[in-house]
């Protein structure tokens, strides 16, 4: 007997890749489906629009024949009313749905506009020891987090060396 091959990779970070072109894939169906509601809903509206012109014009053109037309005519803008409202609504959830997708590029810091300072002034490196245990918790398990690299410029000025004077 052959055993079962699974069409699931077995690395996680496979994984978290699969799930994400999943979930995008997702929401752009959602986004869609959103757009396609709000065409339909927009549709209908402008079907009721139209029959609701039909029929004033044959009232118009024919006369006021019966109460259950003027009944029939109110009927029908209640009805052009819901669905102008729907197809707002479904307009607004498209937009949502359609932000939802939208992409952002990622932030790329820009580096400094300061040029490095001349290789002939003098430089003191000075480095700053880490603490043997954590002053939090007590612990002597400590890894190197970072590092911080500045450079900073000094002018030191004696009185009187400015004015010719020793």
């Amino acid at each position: 007997m052959e055993a079962a091959v699974s069409p699931l990779p077995d690395d996680i970070e496979a994984l978290k890749a699969l799930l994400a072109s999943a979930t995008q894939r997702a929401d752009e169906a959602e986004a869609k489906l959103a757009n396609a509601h709000a065409r339909e809903s927009a549709t209908e509206a402008v079907i009721a629009h139209l029959k609701l012109q039909i029929a004033k014009l044959r009232r118009e053109q024919y006369g006021a024949s019966a109460e259950r037309t003027r009944r029939l005519l109110d009927q029908m803008e209640l009805q052009l009313e819901d669905l102008e409202a729907d197809a707002a609504e479904d307009d607004l959830a498209a937009e949502v749905a359609a932000e939802k997708t939208a992409t952002v590029t990622a932030f790329e810091r820009k580096r400094p506009a300061r040029k490095p300072f001349p290789e002939h002034l003098p430089r003191e490196r000075v480095v700053v020891p880490a603490p043997c245990s954590c002053p939090a918790c007590g612990s002597s398990r400590l890894s190197k987090l970072g590092e911080d690299v500045t450079e900073t410029l000094s002018v030191v000025r004696t009185f009187g060396a400015d004015r010719g004077v020793d």
